[in-house]
């Protein structure tokens, strides 16, 4: 019984993206590992800029850097 935890950057993603991710992360499952869809288990976890990190920094901080 798989269980695919996805995190991601709260920045907009929409609905029908994190859809797209669900169905193309089970179908991966299904290819590679022949696991029944109905047995795995897809979450997406979003988390603010504020507390993902890159290279000792907040993405935050990142972004409004590359926006200036």
């Amino acid at each position: 019984m798989p269980y695919i935890n996805i995190r991601i950057t709260d920045e907009g993603v929409t609905n029908d993206q994190k859809q797209a991710l669900i169905a193309g992360t089970t179908q991966l499952m299904v290819d590679v590992l022949n696991k029944n869809p109905k047995h795995t288990f897809v979450v997406i976890d979003e988390v603010n800029t504020d507390n993902w990190g890159v290279s000792g920094e907040q993405v935050t901080s990142l972004i409004k850097k590359r926006n200036q």
